[in-house]
């Protein structure tokens, strides 16, 4: 039992989150403990995504976290990408349906690695420094794209490019440089501390297992909770399904011609959907938000799909040793 949950974590988190959104929804007993339940929720996936950074920070050498060339061309895939659909948006005149998947589509282009990608990416076997460091490029870029960007194609005239920069820093950069720093003053101040930590040799993708089901279950709720018709947030999802395809695909081919090709595909395919989904939501018309909502199941999918193949191919090689 044991053994099938380590191997299955990622579905069933998903699965799970799924499940208790609507048990959760769906008991009156619980009305009167929802506000303190979701105050909780809301303060305990920062506190797990910041332990998994730490333990995932714990093991990387300050030497390794150098800029690649294939951070330069995903860097460029994303502002190419979401420009020219800002471009295509500003340019022709669209139905409001077409118009609001084609802008889930860019939202979930634009939008930076996330930041507990660094944990998936070491459990595939690929290099955790080197995507950290794509990590807080990609999110620089979001911070100064999406200001530029998004607002040509939905004007909002409360919102200032300086506003919507230091907006973005203060929502992504605390949690990812404090438990780096705090990495940083365990290696070399408190090596105790970092050897203790270095013992939970998988803590980091369970703790990650937690905050998808939570995240999971966030994402069932905005898109049963929606207004938009079933058939647009059908087409909104589709739209993420292609952007997350494109973008692993991508990704592995670039870092595949710089030997890193586990690291440049989580780079470019795993998204900080959070973030995503509060830029579609404070730029753009909400309902665009069912993109990088939607984005979650598809990356999280594949994700599963890869750690299976991983082990299938350790057994085998396994077996074959034996």
């Amino acid at each position: 039992m044991l053994n099938f949950l380590k191997n299955w974590t990622l579905p069933i988190a998903m699965l799970t989150g799924a499940l208790g959104y609507f048990l959760f929804a769906s008991c009156p007993f619980l009305e009167p403990v929802k506000p303190g339940l979701n105050l909780f929720i809301s303060l305990l996936v920062p506190a797990l995504i910041f332990m998994q950074l730490l333990l995932t920070f714990c093991k990387i050498e300050p030497r390794e976290l150098l800029p690649s060339p294939w951070h330069g061309w995903l860097l460029l895939f994303q502002v190419v990408a979401a420009s020219g659909i800002a471009a295509l948006l500003i340019g022709i005149h669209m139905d409001s349906l077409y118009k609001e998947v084609f802008e889930g589509a860019m939202v979930c282009l634009i939008c930076p690695t996330a930041t507990a990608a660094a944990v998936i990416t070491g459990k595939l076997g690929g290099s955790a420094s080197s995507l950290t460091t794509y990590t807080l490029l990609s999110n620089l870029l979001a911070a100064i794209a999406v200001p530029l960007l998004f607002p040509l194609v939905e004007p909002h005239a409360d919102l200032t490019f300086l506003s919507a920069f230091l907006k973005i820093l203060s929502k992504v950069f605390p949690l990812l440089l404090f438990p780096f720093f705090l990495s940083m003053l365990f290696r070399y101040y408190l090596p105790a501390v970092r050897r203790f930590l270095l013992g939970f040799h998988d803590l980091a993708f369970y703790l990650w297992g937690v905050s998808l089901a939570i995240v999971t279950g966030q994402t069932v709720r905005s898109l049963v909770v929606s207004d938009a018709p079933v058939g647009v947030e059908i087409l909104i999802a589709l739209a993420g399904s292609v952007a997350c395809a494109v973008q692993f695909y991508l990704g592995k081919r670039i870092g595949t011609r710089y030997d890193d090709r586990i690291s440049a595909g989580q780079a470019l395919g795993q998204k900080n959907t959070v973030l995503a989904i509060w830029m579609a939501n404070t730029y753009l018309d909400p309902v665009s938000s069912v993109g990088p909502g939607s984005y979650v199941l598809w990356q999280n999918a594949f994700n599963s799909w890869q750690l299976w193949k991983k082990r299938k191919r350790e057994a085998a090689a396994q077996s074959s040793n034996s």
